[in-house]
Parts: C-alpha cells; sequence; structure tokens
C-alpha cells in the first residue's frame, strides 16, 4: 500500500446482500449491509479491546496518517466546539483536545465507550446515534465522523443531523474508505480486501468476522463524487474531496451556510 498522497480538493451499486452473523453465545460477530443499529453496535461492542490495534496492522500503518490528515482538514482552534462522531475509543478526539478545542466524542457502541473512558478519562465520551443526535441545533463549530458513516443505516439522515448540530458557517470534515482512482491498483485492492485482509484479520483481532462485514461495506460505498452529491443534497455548501492514499480514503469537507 503506498503511503499518504495529497490530491486535489475535487468538486462534486450494491454487489451483494450478507447477512448477520451470530456468535456462539448469541452476540452478532457480523453486521449485514442492511445496517440494523443494534446488529452494528454489538458488533463494535465486540472488537472494541483490540480496535485500534486492528486497525494499525490492516492498514499497513496508514490509519495514523489519515488521523493526521483529518486533524490538518478539521484545522480545530482554541475554544471552538467539535464533534468527534463515531470515535469510537476517543482517539480520534485526542488531536482535536490537544488543540484547545472543547471536542464531544460520540459513538453509539457502548463497548466502545468504555473502552475508551479507560484510556481517555479527560474526555466527555458520549452515547448517541448518528441519526437521532442528543444535542441542540447549532451547538458546534466543526463536526467531523471517520470510518463510521459508513455504517450508518441512514446516509442521508445523518448528513442532516450533522448539518442541524452545526453553527451557520461551521465545518464538516468526513474520512472515509472511498474508490482508488487508478484502475490497476483499483483491482489489487479490492483483492487484498476480499483475499487478505480477512486471513489478517484473524490473526490479530478478537472478532475477524467483523472485519468481513468491514471489507463488504467498503466495497458497496459510494464513490468520491457520489458522496460529495449526498452532502449537497443533505444542505452543506463548498462540498470538495481530497484522495487520501491513491483513493483508498477520502476526506470530504463542506460548510454550512451562514444563514443556517
Amino acid at each position: 500500500m503506498p503511503g499518504l498522497t495529497g490530491g486535489r480538493w475535487g468538486t462534486p451499486t450494491p454487489l451483494r446482500r450478507v447477512t448477520a452473523r451470530e456468535g456462539k453465545n448469541g452476540g452478532v460477530t457480523r453486521a449485514s449491509l442492511e445496517k440494523q443499529p443494534h446488529e452494528v453496535a454489538a458488533m463494535f461492542d465486540g472488537v472494541a479491546a483490540k480496535y485500534d490495534v486492528t486497525n494499525d496492522v490492516l492498514s499497513l500503518g496508514q490509519a495514523r496518517l489519515w488521523r493526521k490528515a483529518v486533524a490538518a482538514a478539521v484545522g480545530a482552534r482554541p475554544g471552538e466546539k467539535l464533534l468527534d462522531l463515531a470515535a469510537g475509543t476517543g482517539t480520534s478526539s485526542l488531536p482535536f483536545a490537544a488543540s484547545g478545542a472543547y471536542v464531544v466524542p460520540c459513538d453509539f457502541s457502548i463497548g466502545m465507550l468504555r473502552e475508551g473512558k479507560k484510556r481517555h478519562r479527560h474526555l466527555p465520551l458520549t452515547a448517541g446515534d448518528a441519526t437521532r443526535l442528543p444535542f441542540a441545533d447549532g451547538v458546534f463549530d466543526a463536526v467531523t465522523i471517520s470510518f463510521g458513516l459508513r455504517n450508518v443505516q441512514d446516509t442521508d439522515t445523518a448528513l442532516r443531523e450533522l448539518l442541524r448540530v452545526t453553527k451557520p458557517g461551521g465545518r464538516v470534515v468526513i474520512c472515509e474508505f472511498s474508490h482508488p482512482t487508478w484502475a490497476p491498483f483499483r483491482t489489487v485492492y479490492t483483492e487484498y480486501l476480499m483475499r487478505a485482509l480477512p486471513p489478517v484479520a484473524t490473526a490479530v483481532s478478537s472478532n475477524p468476522d467483523a472485519y468481513v462485514y468491514l471489507a463488504e461495506s467498503i466495497r458497496d460505498w459510494p464513490d468520491q463524487p457520489a458522496l460529495a452529491a449526498r452532502m449537497q443534497g443533505a444542505g452543506w455548501t463548498k462540498v470538495a474531496w481530497r484522495n487520501l492514499t491513491g483513493g483508498i480514503v477520502a476526506l470530504h469537507r463542506g460548510r454550512k451556510s451562514d444563514e443556517g
């Protein structure tokens, strides 16, 4: 996998259905592409303890570079209020807190939040569903979500909820797996996802089945222009994107109009 590459800020078909899989004790080990909230939350509860380490291994170290790119794109400033949605254990929120901003890490996996509280007691980790955020209108100067929008059952509702809780003139940054821009590399990447990722996950994860869902959900996700169009449809303005690692990941950004 190549290093982090700075791309331009650009302007703006499901493959198959999988079913949820249960473990020996009845818990969900892998969500389906229907993304029922209780299935997805239970799946992430099951991988919470080793989640950050597994991500570093499976991304070949790129996950840390992607987090740095998100922090730079958000550009948090002292005194600002930030929402870090799908924050998991809160690792993604640390750069925002270090900038002097007041960051609220929010996730709907109680298991992830509990794990995060063990590590980052100073962070105000908050339980919340992306489609029904537990915040008032116009609270945050900036909102961000990394590798979580893909797991929400209703993407468009989540995008509108993020807009609702953002102040007029505020900003959004979305970091999500996307579609590599170079066709030969896209083929190699797809092979890695579907063939190499599950065996690697078996070696390092407490729930390798969850990473089968990960691979399938990435393949099922819209490309860069399609996500930009959905952001615009939700009401975000000045939508643009930047490719990272050849388009494996894309950073999408947008603004809420000054009129709100």
